[in-house]
């Protein structure tokens, strides 16, 4: 990383620029020549900046065509998923700083779904096995005339799960789900674990009997890479290995 003084006046404590490269795997269905290539550009950026910040950059000043979702820009909505010098990682999230840019910064999609464009990829097998975990309160009867409370310790039973943002960091980390299309993944293992043990929920059975299907949690190998590319920090390993032992207690 070489630093580059953009002024003889420059004031006292700014931060030094740089020139930092960028190495794209890009894909655009509409070519002549259909296959995915790599492309890099150069930018000069800060060590504060973020990933997403040097391809606003690339894509702004550069090259038009590059492709890749954004939205928030602050780790709320998850859509800037994708992988980072091999690793999952939100592209918000990610500081400069914290990657050696003595070479190229690699950038790909998400493994294990279908790249649209570029960085881009289709999203709708990783929603579907979301929806069919049930991802909402399940409650019997009439409409209740007051508030369904629970003690703070049942709120924090499940805490830890209700962080998901759906961004798909865990479940296309996951080697299972590269090599098996029909594995839930552990995205929707998360959100089946935060009602599953919600207290005022009464489908913890039927999540319970679809994840026992043999694409469901005993499919997972327990490699913590999900728990490892969470970009919000929940223990999906545990949360994946709590559902299989509700399973088997259940069972008893």
């Amino acid at each position: 990383m070489t630093a580059t003084t953009t002024s003889p006046a420059a004031s006292v404590g700014e931060v030094p620029s740089f020139d930092v490269t960028l190495r794209f795997r890009r894909f655009d269905p509409d070519a002549a020549n259909p296959e995915p290539f790599w492309q890099e550009f150069t930018v000069t950026a800060h060590g504060t900046d973020r990933v997403l910040d040097a391809m606003h950059k690339v894509k702004w000043e550069l090259d038009g065509t590059l492709t890749f979702r954004r939205s928030c820009a602050h780790g709320i909505c998850g859509s800037d998923a994708m992988r980072i010098n091999g690793r999952n990682r939100l592209a918000c999230k990610t500081l400069l700083k914290d990657l050696d840019l003595s070479k190229p910064i690699v950038i790909e999609p998400i493994k294990g779904l279908p790249v649209v464009k570029d960085l881009v990829v289709d999203m709708e097998p990783f929603f579907a096995s979301y929806r069919e975990v049930m991802p909402f309160l399940i409650a019997q009867g009439n409409t209740p005339s007051k508030e369904r409370r629970q003690s703070p310790e049942d709120r924090a039973r499940y805490d830890d799960t209700t962080k998901c943002i759906l961004c798909a960091a865990c479940t296309t980390s996951c080697p299972v789900f590269w090599t098996d299309g029909q594995y839930f993944g552990p995205a929707a293992i998360v959100n089946a674990h935060r009602f599953i043990f919600d207290s005022r929920d009464e489908g913890a059975a039927q999540r319970l009997e679809v994840l026992n299907d043999k694409e469901g949690v005993w499919r997972c190998r327990t490699t913590f890479n999900c728990t490892d590319a969470c970009p919000r920090g929940i223990e999906v390993t545990k949360a994946i290995a709590e559902v299989k032992r509700a399973m088997i207690t259940r069972a008893f």
